[in-house]
Parts: C-alpha cells; sequence; structure tokens
C-alpha cells in the first residue's frame, strides 16, 4: 500500500496561498517548494502540493477548474476536538477565507466547512461518537 499522499491543488498566488495557510498553522517541507509551488504538510504522510495555475496545468492535458465556480474535490481534516475545528475555521476566516454552511452537528460528528483564497473547499470535523447503524432489509 502507498506509504503517503500528496494532494495537489492549483492556486493563483503562490506567495498568498502561503500566508494563509501559515496563518491557519500548517508549515511548509521546504524540499518540495519552490517559486512554483509549496509542500504543506497537514502530517506526517499526508501533504497539499499547492501548485502556481500554469505549473499545476504542465501535470494534465484536462483543462484546470476554477474552484470558485466548480467544485472537484472536498478536503475532510479530522481534527481532535471540536475546539480544533471552530479555531481552524477562525484562523481561515481571518485569513481571508470564507465560511461555508453554519457548523453542523450530526451527534456522532461535528464540521464546519471553509473555502481558502483559491475556492478550494476545506471540512474539518471531529468524530464525537459511533455513527448511527444503517438499516438492514425490509
Amino acid at each position: 500500500m502507498p506509504s503517503s499522499l500528496f494532494v495537489n491543488l492549483p492556486v493563483q498566488d503562490v506567495a498568498r496561498s502561503r500566508a494563509f495557510f501559515s496563518a491557519l498553522g500548517f508549515a511548509f517541507n521546504p524540499r518540495f517548494s519552490s517559486d512554483q509551488g509549496i509542500c504543506m504538510v497537514v502530517n506526517p504522510q499526508i501533504s497539499v502540493m499547492l501548485l502556481a495555475k500554469p505549473f499545476f496545468q504542465g501535470f494534465t492535458p484536462k483543462p484546470v477548474a476554477d474552484a470558485h465556480q466548480s467544485a472537484q474535490v472536498l478536503l475532510a481534516l479530522q481534527c481532535d476536538s471540536r475546539a480544533e475545528v471552530d479555531d481552524l475555521v477562525a484562523r481561515a476566516l481571518a485569513a481571508g477565507g470564507s465560511s461555508s454552511p453554519q457548523p453542523e452537528d450530526l451527534g456522532f460528528m461535528y464540521s464546519h466547512d471553509f473555502t481558502d483564497l483559491d475556492g478550494h473547499g476545506w471540512g474539518p470535523f471531529v468524530m464525537t461518537g459511533a455513527p448511527p447503524e444503517a438499516p438492514t432489509g425490509p
């Protein structure tokens, strides 16, 4: 099985993205960073490559979606507490991001979404219990 995951996202301005995600508390791996893209470390096994759109385009023959107009991926981040979810969203808003719907409390899971400066959707959440059992048969 793979030992790590690198998610690649197109961004308008690499420096602006670094400032935004730094304000949220994320660190960057200089080994995989340049003026064309930066490697944001989520944890030791997961990183997000924030790549300048022209550089990103070089990796695919498909058109690059405008995340302000359409969604191709939603990034869910499991947090350790409800307070961590709320803090991450508050930091995102303070850094210029926008909040999606109000927080959602399903009893077993609490979540609150935000959108980064490039329109990518992020969904911090915390599991607070077990989900309800799915109904079985008629």
